[in-house]
């Protein structure tokens, strides 16, 4: 059964009457999906920020077909961070920490960009399984406290979402090293989510980034450019997979790139 939110309410709202009712599903909104495990967020994904996998093989803590196994033989059962654990391909802390980065950062994108209506559906478990619940709260909170420093850095949250190009000043060497990494993949066609995944790097740091360099004159949201269905990618503005749809994607897209 899937619930739909009355069109006034926004989707922290929401997020905090279902964490009063300790509902149990997944909560979808105009740019992610929060899952709920007895009131308390277990796991959260957006298209505009790197997937948990993604950090885990290209950050080097863990071999990309170490994690395809794990979605492969515990996805199902919805077991694939247990797996991990008890597979000895990662240790709980490490998987905690992850986690809870790849975590907030989606949250930042599913609970800021909401308008349009959320909707619940009771009941549903994403396949990753549960690593370590994070009462709701404490996600509002930081995810309010990311957007009043980006706010604070450089106002224009288009520069979180849009592809971003250099301007003609952006040629100077005097960057620290971590804000020079992120303007070498400015290239007017990748986006924030796109810079911080080739970095292997959670979101908010590269969105840190990024605000700080715009703010400084050096990049700034490319033309739009028509738009073109890529196969694979949804459209700007689709509502995120349902999880088993999702699954199913990431292990189709992990057996083209073999």
């Amino acid at each position: 059964m899937t619930a739909a939110a009355p069109t006034h309410t926004t989707a922290p709202a929401l997020l905090a009457g279902l964490a009063a009712d300790r509902a149990t599903g997944a909560l979808t909104t105009a740019s992610g999906v929060l899952y709920l495990s007895a009131g308390e967020v277990v796991h959260v994904e957006s298209a505009l920020s790197p997937a948990l996998g993604d950090l885990l093989t290209r950050s080097g803590a863990l071999a990309p077909d170490g994690w395809w196994e794990a979605v492969r033989r515990a996805g199902a059962r919805r077991r694939v961070g247990r797996y991990l654990v008890e597979n000895g391909r990662l240790t709980t802390g490490a998987l905690e920490l992850c986690h809870l980065g790849a975590l907030f950062d989606a949250a930042y994108f599913a609970l800021v960009h909401d308008d349009r209506p959320a909707r619940f559906r009771p009941g549903v478990a994403h396949w990753l399984g549960a690593v370590r619940p994070v009462p709701v709260a404490a996600v509002l909170r930081e995810s309010r406290r990311r957007r009043a420093l980006l706010q604070r850095i450089w106002p224009d949250p288009a520069v979180d979402t849009a592809p971003l190009t250099r301007t003609s000043g952006a040629g100077r060497a005097d960057l620290p090293p971590r804000r020079g990494r992120a303007l070498a993949l400015v290239d007017g066609a990748s986006t924030a989510a796109q810079i911080a995944s080739a970095l292997a790097c959670r979101t908010f740091h590269t969105l840190v980034e990024l605000r700080r360099l715009a703010a400084d004159g050096l990049v700034t949201p490319a033309p739009p450019r028509p738009a073109a269905a890529l196969p694979g990618l949804a459209a700007p503005g689709t509502a995120w997979d349902e999880p088993d749809t999702a699954l199913l994607r990431r292990l189709l897209d992990a057996l083209e790139a073999l």
